[in-house]
């Protein structure tokens, strides 16, 4: 099947003494074998890259998780050492990476850290350490493997007549929840698409985007070869980079 390419933002690290713009390989097989989509990687240079033309070459954009924090002062919050650790260069590269996406209408799919990007983004401010907050679950992740932190233990509400209702229907599902920020004020443009069983947004979409453009505050990249719930999501991104793609008159690259 034809593969089209999407833009993948990076993390930046320094290790062993060099600094590193790189992803987890979970997120990348996620894209390339249940979305059917080809990540290319966009290192987080900021302003020094021309993100239209970044944005021309591709059908999509997928924003990833991470260990680091949005910065805290792009949405009126205060940095300090109990909130990080941040990535700067990333939020300088995420930021008005997806704005330009809304506006070229480029299907969106925005994990963990990337809904909040994606809130922040749209003038949207988020809660830090919410399982400190009364009435508020502990959404971080449990300690063990990576397995046991990843566990799928957690419902979702899709609220009706959502982007998420059609790839799902109404109603409850089963996801794996392993963050401590979460979004507060909500976006403009934005609309809650799920919620965890305490009210904590746990999906957003993008009003009046032509297609499929969504964030997720759960982590179906983990799961992307084995549940089901995972796979929907996934695929439905998939699905609008193929539409925008074909819209656009793209050669996809062939599959081999």
């Amino acid at each position: 099947m034809p593969q089209p390419l999407v833009a993948l933002p990076t993390d930046v690290k320094v290790f062993e003494g060099y600094t590193w713009h790189a992803t987890p390989e979970q997120y990348l097989t996620a894209a390339l074998s249940t979305a059917g989509v080809v990540p290319v990687l966009v290192p987080s240079f900021g302003e020094a890259i021309d993100l239209d033309s970044v944005l021309g070459a591709v059908d999509g954009l997928m924003l990833t998780g991470a260990r680091s924090n949005v910065y805290p002062p792009l949405y009126g919050g205060t940095a300090d050492e109990k909130n990080g650790p941040y990535d700067q260069r990333r939020d300088s590269t995420t930021l008005p990476l997806i704005r330009k996406a809304i506006e070229k209408g480029l299907p969106l799919l925005a994990i963990c850290r990337g809904i909040q990007e994606l809130n922040v983004a749209l003038g949207g401010s988020l809660i830090n350490d919410i399982q400190e907050h009364p009435g508020t679950l502990d959404h971080r992740g449990p300690e063990g493997t990576p397995d046991e932190r990843f566990a799928i233990r957690q419902k979702v509400e899709i609220r009706p007549g959502t982007c998420l209702a059609e790839v799902f229907g109404s109603g409850e599902i089963m996801v794996n929840s392993v963050h401590r920020q979460a979004i507060g004020q909500l976006g403009s443009r934005l609309q809650v698409e799920a919620v965890a069983p305490d009210g904590t947004v746990e999906a957003v979409s993008v009003i009046g985007a032509p297609g499929f453009a969504v964030g997720v505050q759960w982590h179906p990249e983990y799961w992307a070869a084995t549940d089901s719930a995972s796979q929907r999501v996934l695929r439905a991104f998939g699905d609008a980079v193929r539409a925008h793609a074909d819209r656009r008159g793209r050669q996809p690259l062939a599959a081999e």
